[in-house]
């Protein structure tokens, strides 16, 4: 059968499918729903064959994977639904954020470099980011031997609240900003970048930057990856108004941010693990330099996994759940 007659004969099946996937139909029984299903991934097994390189078959293929889920797995929520977002539903999500996640972190460490080298060029620079009032704060802290004394004079559980609240503003700010066509979330990371920037260069230049490094990236290592990360969601957001596709741009925006708000969602457990780190942890300076570089390995670890390398192993099983099925 040519293409245009298979797409001709079926898709008022297929675009009655979507609906039920997008939530504009919700008439259909539970078999009723199981048998299109059946119907839809037969078609997509015979596009498959017959026109494996055509959009007939892409669509065909994102009709079965996004019904896949919505038909084998409860409706229930439950306690178990808390556990299968983070184990199952998000990172499938996440696999199809990469390119965004990899823009949000080229932008940031691009402004790291702009920072450090502001740093360099402008003896005042650093002063003008990160204000007169921590500069000489730090400064009096290195005259006395303890550059990094700025985390042991709060109390502990004031600063884990206060730390991991405030991380949080800053990444619901980061995506919500997204919805300036993306450019709000790309100048939070130009702005965290920067005074990161110049806040790592201030150490190196007064001689400190090991004990900078050793102590501030035993949190900082999952509190700015986190940050990277929700400037990604912004760009989401930010992509659904740019790039509505085959959806009207109200209901691109609205898919984009959902699926953003749920990267977002994902942070919040990393930058509790964070404020913990900062307010108990990253205060004991006097640890030995190998344990502080296996804290901070094993957070970058946990979230190159979580972020990067789970997604795709998330995303390969359920395509050979959804083979499984269409056999």
């Amino acid at each position: 059968m040519r293409e245009a007659a298979f797409v001709r004969q079926n898709k008022d099946k297929w675009l009655r499918f979507e609906n039920v996937l997008l939530g504009n139909n919700n008439e259909l029984t539970p078999d009723e729903l199981s048998a299109l299903y059946l119907e839809v991934t037969d078609h997509l097994s015979y596009s498959r064959t017959f026109y494996p390189e055509s959009k007939t078959t892409q669509y065909l293929n994102y009709l079965a994977s996004r019904s896949h889920q919505k038909i084998y797995k409860t409706k229930r929520e439950s306690s178990r639904r808390f556990i299968t977002f983070f184990t199952e539903e998000f990172p499938l999500l996440m696999y199809g954020y990469q390119r965004e996640l990899l823009l949000s972190f080229l932008v940031f460490a691009l402004f790291c470099i702009v920072g450090a080298y502001s740093a360099a060029t402008d003896g005042a620079y650093v002063r003008s980011i990160l204000g007169d009032g921590y500069v000489n704060m730090t400064l009096e802290n290195m005259e006395r031997g303890d550059p990094m004394r700025v985390y042991k004079e709060m109390n502990e559980i004031e600063m884990f609240l206060g730390i991991t609240v405030n991380n949080i503003k800053v990444a619901l700010m980061a995506f919500i900003y997204g919805i300036f066509l993306s450019l709000g979330s790309l100048y939070i990371m130009m702005r965290n970048g920067v005074m990161l920037g110049s806040f790592q260069y201030f150490f190196y230049e007064k001689g400190f930057l090991w004990e900078s490094v050793r102590t501030i990236w035993i949190h900082g290592t999952i509190e700015i990856s986190v940050i990277v990360i929700a400037g990604a969601a912004g760009l989401v957001l930010g992509s659904g108004i740019l790039f509505p596709g085959t959806y009207s741009r109200l209901e691109s925006f609205k898919r984009k941010m959902k699926d953003g708000l749920k990267i977002v969602v994902s942070t919040i457990p990393f930058f509790i693990i964070a404020g913990f780190l900062e307010g108990f942890v990253t205060r004991h300076t006097e640890m030995p330099d190998w344990l502080a570089i296996m804290i901070i390995s094993l957070s970058l670890l946990l979230i190159l996994f979580y972020y990067v390398l789970y997604p795709r192993i998330a995303n390969k099983k359920h395509q050979e759940s959804i083979d499984e099925q269409l056999h």
